[in-house]
């Protein structure tokens, strides 16, 4: 009956603190799953930018398989970062352009072009180094540019060519 008993307290114990090691791991995963979440939609919430395919690059800035002739489709101007997840220089300007992107919101769109998934897209804008960024009035002809530029010249070129021709066509 004591080593009955011994046995029985001793598996009792291990019972105890595995129930109780369990316990804590999930209690632990739990926090862990709510600190991701968080942190997913506290991220999702600050993106501003957009990431193109070629199929809605078709649709929300020019159709080049239909037109010949420029013709943005847009509602109001926007900036295309051509760019790819290897590229130093393009990681530089993302926060930027994502700071730019919320700074600007309603005023200007902010697109982004992945040209390792998009490689016809890029080819078709001749796109041969990156970060290559396309600035797109909503009239006339879009302007390229290339290299990580500061944030200062975004604003720049955003104030004067983007939106300097839209406010005076508004007023």
């Amino acid at each position: 009956m004591n080593r009955k008993g011994i046995a029985l307290g001793i598996a009792l114990i291990t019972l105890i603190i595995a129930g109780w090691t369990f316990f804590n791991e999930k209690k632990g995963n739990k926090n862990e799953k709510e600190e991701i979440i968080a942190n997913t939609n506290k991220n999702t919430s600050i993106m501003k930018t957009e990431n193109l395919t070629k199929e809605m690059f078709l649709e929300k800035v020019f159709n080049y398989e239909k037109n010949q002739d420029w013709k943005y489709e847009g509602d109001i101007p926007c900036i295309i970062d051509f760019y790819a997840d290897w590229c130093g220089p393009c990681k530089m300007i993302a926060p930027i352009l994502e700071e730019l992107a919320a700074e600007y919101e309603g005023k200007i769109k902010i697109y982004k072009v992945d040209t390792e998934a998009e490689q016809e897209l890029a080819g078709a804008f001749g796109i041969r180094s990156i970060p290559s960024i396309l600035f797109v009035p909503m009239e006339g002809q879009p302007q390229m540019a290339q290299g990580a530029l500061p944030k200062n010249t975004f604003k720049k070129a955003i104030d004067e060519v983007l939106l300097a021709n839209q406010e005076a066509n508004t007023k």
